[in-house]
């Protein structure tokens, strides 16, 4: 087991995303499109997109990126941004909250 503090360390993006119920598979069809988007942007590190088995029309989604900003400002502010709010923003109700993490403790 490590303990670390983030000194600069990869900065998780979590966000809860609350899809239409029977919009699952047009929402997973896009993301997969959307992925594309977000893999090309710089300071991405990487990305998971997982369904819930309790709530089958909830996804989690986690994206890690170098610093905060390559997300808030970098991505955000990017006219690529604007293709993947087009391509996943409808699908969401209510819009999701995203929140970011630095990782204090890890285990394998």
């Amino acid at each position: 087991m490590r303990n670390d503090c983030n000194d600069g360390a990869v900065i998780t993006e979590h966000a809860l995303l609350p899809v239409r119920p029977g919009q699952e598979g047009a929402f997973e069809a896009a993301f997969r499109e959307a992925s594309a988007i977000i893999s090309a942007m710089p300071g991405f590190g990487g990305l998971s997109l997982s369904r819930s088995i309790e709530e089958g029309s909830k996804y989690l989604l986690l994206v890690e990126w170098d610093r905060l900003e390559d997300h808030t400002e970098g991505f955000r502010g990017s006219a690529e941004y604007q293709q993947w709010k087009k391509l996943l923003h409808h699908f969401y109700e209510p819009f999701p909250t995203v929140e970011h993490y630095s990782k204090v403790v890890t285990a394998t």
